[in-house]
């Protein structure tokens, strides 16, 4: 199904948004106001997301029902671990549900990161292995930090360094997209021989 693309930078506001009021609200004030404030920015940016393309990404999805969760365990348990592991779980589940994918011959990335391009099998399972060891360093990283740092490091690290690190693997991950990209033509030949075969 299509669906309209937003402005880039429409998306990284919706992205890095709820982060920023998260950071600030901690400097304001402290983490469990934060922790709040986190929460119904996540959820305006969700709501966003969906009046202005009709859509909201799955990883967005994931991501905002654990915050949820993890933010009510916080403020109701008036606990701040709960919502310091929260990343430490969002990214060992990715890096568990795209491992995991691997181990039954499935590359679940295209669905986590809403297929923004094509790619052949093999580009497909090359890039899912490297998300997948990429989410379960990051979620070492946050075990490390907020265990070992100060609240006010640990809210620094999230807001502005979790993204940066993210988006620079990211970038480091377009050689090999370009290498195994599938172009249209190549790509409706591939699904119209599939159909062939699976209608002998």
């Amino acid at each position: 199904m299509d669906k309209n693309q937003p402005h880039p930078l429409f998306k990284l506001a919706t992205e890095l948004g709820p982060l920023i009021v998260f950071f600030v609200a901690n400097a304001k004030f402290n983490l469990f106001v934060a922790t709040g404030a986190f929460m119904v920015a996540i959820v305006a940016a969700m709501i966003a997301s969906y009046v202005v393309v009709r859509h909201v990404p799955m990883m967005a999805i994931v991501t905002a029902v654990i915050v949820l969760v993890f933010g009510t365990l916080t403020l109701v348990l008036h606990d701040e671990t709960f919502i310091k592991v929260k990343p430490t779980i969002v990214y060992g589940l990715f890096a568990v549900i795209l491992g995991g994918g691997l181990l039954f011959g499935r590359s679940f990335i295209a669905v986590l990161f809403d297929q923004m391009f094509n790619l052949t099998p093999k580009g497909w399972r090359i890039l899912t292995r490297r998300w997948a060891l990429f989410f379960l360093g990051m979620a070492i990283l946050n075990e490390i930090i907020w265990r070992t740092q100060s609240t006010d490091f640990w809210v620094g690290f999230k807001a502005f360094g979790a993204i940066p690190l993210t988006m620079i693997f990211a970038i480091a991950q377009m050689p090999v997209i370009k290498r195994y990209h599938l172009e249209p033509a190549t790509l409706e030949a591939s699904e119209a021989e599939a159909g062939d075969v699976s209608k002998g």
